[in-house]
């Protein structure tokens, strides 16, 4: 267990608009009362800008969803860590999978990318997790060991500063999710590699991500090495997203 308040991430995915985004945002701050844990939305770097008027000064951060590996230059589309910052981004999602899958993401351009964020002062959620026929294969704590590793050995003593969220691939958007015990035995394979990296480990947030919802939120938190939530669809509904956030400050 992180020494600090449990963290409860928001990724918007590649929904939003800048009416809807306008009536949900505020329908999360105005419900916040009570809420103790730390809490952010992961938006469409095209909504930044929004989230930033709509959120500064607020108990709620905000943070992309992606950041490039490159620092400047001639990478069309690209969006930097120094874009991301001028914004105040927190967090910056990498390594997602959909990101892997699709995108062709291999660790060590994830790595790059930690990178980027950490020298820009925004904090990295590195994600990791396994597919179906991996976990079927008995692969699982390897494949997640090796995601992180490539993270750790690009970033050194700075390992302390990133936030690692777990999302098993075959729970993500499918409605399946990990058991409370499947989760906590992958984080703690996470939390002792951290540890042997760092004698800061206490400091991760090894947040869970793979169809965490309203119903099954408090039995995955109540989890020893569980520090929060990194939160898909339930994120984009205020009543969903705020009574996890209540989950997470009891």
């Amino acid at each position: 267990m992180g020494m600090t308040s449990k963290l409860m991430v928001g990724n918007w995915k590649m929904h939003g608009s800048l009416a809807a985004n306008a009536s949900l945002l505020p329908d999360i701050l105005s419900g916040m009362g009570g809420v103790t844990c730390r809490a952010a939305v992961c938006v469409s770097a095209v909504y930044l800008a929004q989230a930033q008027s709509l959120l500064t000064g607020s108990a709620l951060a905000w943070g992309a969803q992606d950041v490039s590996a490159h620092e400047s230059g001639a990478y069309t589309g690209e969006v930097s860590a120094a874009m991301l910052h001028d914004f105040a981004v927190r967090y910056a999602i990498v390594g997602h999978s959909e990101r892997r899958q699709y995108h062709g993401e291999t660790d060590a351009v994830v790595a790059s990318k930690a990178q980027r964020a950490l020298a820009a002062g925004i904090t990295p959620i590195v994600c990791v997790g396994e597919s179906q026929a991996e976990r079927e294969a008995g692969q699982t704590e390897s494949v997640v060991k090796r995601q992180l590793a490539a993270v750790i050995h690009a970033n050194g003593h700075c390992i302390s500063e990133i936030v690692v969220a777990y999302e098993p691939v075959w729970a993500i958007g499918t409605g399946l999710t990990a058991s409370p015990e499947q989760a906590q035995a992958v984080h703690a394979v996470l939390r002792a590699q951290l540890q042997a990296a760092t004698a800061h480990a206490d400091r991760v947030s090894i947040l869970y991500g793979g169809s965490m919802n309203a119903d099954n939120a408090a039995s995955l938190l109540a989890q020893p090495d569980v520090d929060g939530g990194l939160i898909g669809g339930a994120s984009l509904k205020a009543p969903d997203f705020l009574s996890m956030l209540k989950a997470a400050s009891r």
